[in-house]
């Protein structure tokens, strides 16, 4: 790809996966309700669902996502479902004033990385990115294998950087909860958030 097409399409997916939406509050609410270690295999099943839709956009699958509508409702409403237990089990989480990263690593990587992955495939702001954005950015019908290997690897590590960043944030903003008072306010207002951006996918 030419390195003009390149940048525009990084700058793009930055603004897109930096802007506040189910999959950043998911993010931000794992790592304030769990610890930093649990965010980064969610964050890469994210990242990974990322691929997916590039990879659907280049390939002109557009078409098929609408063929297969009810197959994407089933995944967007299992990634609503994964998020609602995960708001249920913070929300009812201990309330003890413990080590911050006393919590940290409970579920299975693999089962965080698919939930991730749930949560992308069905997050409207991502597919309407790649889907409807994304073809008025590149002209798709000109990408070839290696060009859309750069995409891929343009994808990953700008969505990998607006993570990153928003873990970090997190873990540092999580550090200040000690008491058990206040880490009763860190469960409630992750479980809410969680909860709300569950409701955000559902309902679209």
């Amino acid at each position: 790809m030419e390195l003009a097409g390149l940048i525009l399409f990084s700058s793009a997916l930055f603004v897109a996966a930096a802007s506040p939406g189910p999959g950043i509050a998911a993010i931000v609410a794992r790592v304030l309700g769990r610890g930093s270690k649990e965010a980064i295999p969610f964050s890469i099943g994210i990242a990974l669902g990322d691929v997916v839709w590039l990879t659907f956009a280049v390939l002109g699958l557009a078409a098929l996502a609408q063929a297969f509508h009810e197959i994407f409702l089933v995944v967007k409403y299992a990634g609503a479902a994964y998020l609602l237990y995960l708001a249920y089990k913070i929300w009812t989480a201990p309330v003890v004033a413990r080590d911050v990263e006393a919590q940290a690593g409970t579920e299975h990587p693999a089962k965080l990385l698919l939930g991730g992955l749930a949560l992308t495939l069905g997050n409207p702001k991502t597919i309407v990115f790649y889907l409807a954005l994304l073809p008025t950015i590149l002209d798709l019908t000109q990408i070839t294998v290696l060009g859309y290997a750069e995409l891929v690897v343009a994808t990953l590590s700008v969505v990998g950087v607006v993570f990153a960043g928003y873990i970090v944030l997190a873990a540092r903003a999580r550090q200040l909860f000690t008491t058990p008072m206040a880490i009763r306010i860190l469960n409630r207002t992750t479980g809410a958030l969680l909860a709300g951006a569950a409701a955000a996918v559902a309902s679209r």
